[in-house]
């Protein structure tokens, strides 16, 4: 199906054809601007059939030949979610230099009740690439796409952090169950737990009910599943041949950071090449953001739109790294800002720390500096 919208010739000197990609489960939705043409066109397509997908690429520069005379290049873009990153790489194979733009850049229309259709978004996605092959600064963020084997790296970290929650779950579970008896947990992590369920007693000197007690061992053998699962991945993560043990080695050499820390940091964020420390503050989210229109300035606070797992874990690091590294100069720096104040000034100071932490943490990995008067482990 295809929608043709006669326009104002929206192409520069720039002869590209250019396509954005609107995705969703069931179709997807793509808008074209031919060099030659001056039209916008709409067109949809079977969501993950690249076959169709190709027949419409080819079908777009077929018609550029024909405005043209010659070959043109082509150059596409789709925003950053569900899919990963498995559609760039495959429009890159076929010769498309394609764009992840991270949706959270993209300019929006700022009235209370926008129109939002997934029509509209396409044509604005498509303005964004246009504008970005321009030169204009600033007018959308580019996402970085790792490469397969690091993606796949990467999921050690997140796959053992879905684990933790579930062991937690099913421990507080467990004990909730027991306390309808009046009975504690009893660690219920040991595998001879059951035995020890089978001496519990209740207010009455009974023992488990039959119901509860199978609905308990059911409850153990998921747990021991989960927690087997967990000490795996933890063994795989620093074992030699993963692909992020030389950073997670480097940062565990820091007193105060141990193997799950430097797992985390090294697969969601050290893995990633950056310019400056403005940079490395961003991607975590610790960058102020203020707020000044004619007289009137104002600090938001950190603008939180980086990642927000690196993030939390910049923080809990910053307070580890007061315990462990009290010598150190950003704990000196910490204490001397603080003092003994309590409450809110303390925490806006902590995540002041963790920025300069994370930077510190950075040039340690680039170049080799140990953060100021940091103790390394023996």
């Amino acid at each position: 199906m295809q929608a043709s919208i006669t326009r104002t010739p929206i192409m520069g000197e720039d002869d590209t054809i250019c396509l954005a990609i609107e995705l969703s489960w069931t179709q997807w939705l793509v808008a074209a601007v031919v060099p030659g043409d001056g039209r916008l066109s709409r067109f949809s397509v079977p969501a993950r059939d690249l076959r169709a997908l190709l027949d419409l690429i080819n079908k777009l520069r077929e018609r550029a030949r024909r405005a043209l005379g010659r070959e043109t290049a082509m150059a596409s873009c789709y925003e950053a979610g569900r899919d990963g990153f498995w559609l760039h790489r495959w429009l890159l194979s076929v010769g498309v230099a394609n764009l992840v733009f991270d949706p959270a850049s993209i300019a929006v229309d700022r009235r209370a009740r926008r129109a939002k259709t997934d029509a509209l978004d396409v044509e604005m996605l498509l303005r964004t690439l246009l504008a970005q092959r321009r030169g204009e600064p600033q007018v959308v963020r580019v996402v970085r796409a790792p490469s397969e084997a690091l993606e796949d790296a990467r999921r050690l970290e997140r796959g053992r952090e879905r684990l933790v929650k579930e062991r937690t779950a099913h421990i507080n579970r467990i004990k909730g169950l027991l306390a309808t008896l009046g009975l504690e947990g009893g660690r219920p992590w040991r595998k001879d737990w059951p035995a020890w369920l089978g001496e519990q007693r209740d207010w009455q000197g009974q023992a488990v009910a039959a119901g509860l007690a199978r609905e308990l061992l059911a409850e153990h053998e998921r747990l021991l599943l989960v927690v087997r699962q967990v000490a795996e991945i933890d063994a795989l993560r620093v074992a030699p041949e993963h692909m992020l043990a030389p950073a997670i080695r480097e940062l565990s050499r820091l007193k105060g950071i141990g193997p799950g820390f430097a797992s985390l940091l090294g697969g969601e964020v050290f893995w990633k090449d950056f310019k400056n420390r403005r940079e490395v503050a961003g991607y975590f989210g610790l960058a102020p953001s203020p707020w000044q229109s004619g007289s009137i300035a104002r600090d938001q606070g950190i603008s939180k739109a980086g990642n927000r797992r690196a993030r939390h874990a910049a923080v809990e690091l910053a307070w580890l790294w007061l315990r462990h590294q009290p010598e150190s100069a950003l704990a000196r720096w910490y204490k001397a800002r603080v003092g003994e104040t309590k409450g809110r000034v303390r925490r806006i100071a902590i995540v002041a720390l963790a920025r300069k932490l994370m930077v510190a943490l950075w040039r340690f990995l680039a170049t080799g500096l140990v953060p100021a008067d940091a103790t390394l482990k023996a």
